[in-house]
């Protein structure tokens, strides 16, 4: 399958609580890639100001349907949480 569609997370956490966020995305990777509808990559980005976690999937139909999932709802988003300095940004590209 070929990325269609990109979900961007983008979290402002600071550098002392992001080995926490590395482990919620270690402990979710292989369950979103292998139960999430279209989801084809998961990436962990860190820069000095921020972290993004960048999501591939085969459609945007399938990226918006993710943010609603039980895995990201009840999993995802409640272990992230804590950690954020302020509420992510959350963006969905369409690849053209």
């Amino acid at each position: 399958m070929t990325i269609k569609a990109y979900l961007q997370i983008t979290m402002k956490i600071d550098e002392d609580k992001r080995g926490a966020a590395a482990k919620v995305y270690t402990d979710y990777k292989e369950p979103f890639l292998n139960t999430i509808g279209g989801a084809l990559s998961k990436e962990f980005l860190i820069r000095d100001e921020d972290v993004q976690v960048m999501h591939g999937f085969d459609s945007v139909e399938h990226a918006n349907s993710y943010l609603k999932s039980d895995l990201f709802l009840n999993d995802v988003f409640k272990g992230l949480q804590p950690l954020w300095n302020q509420a992510p940004e959350v963006k969905i590209y369409q690849v053209a």
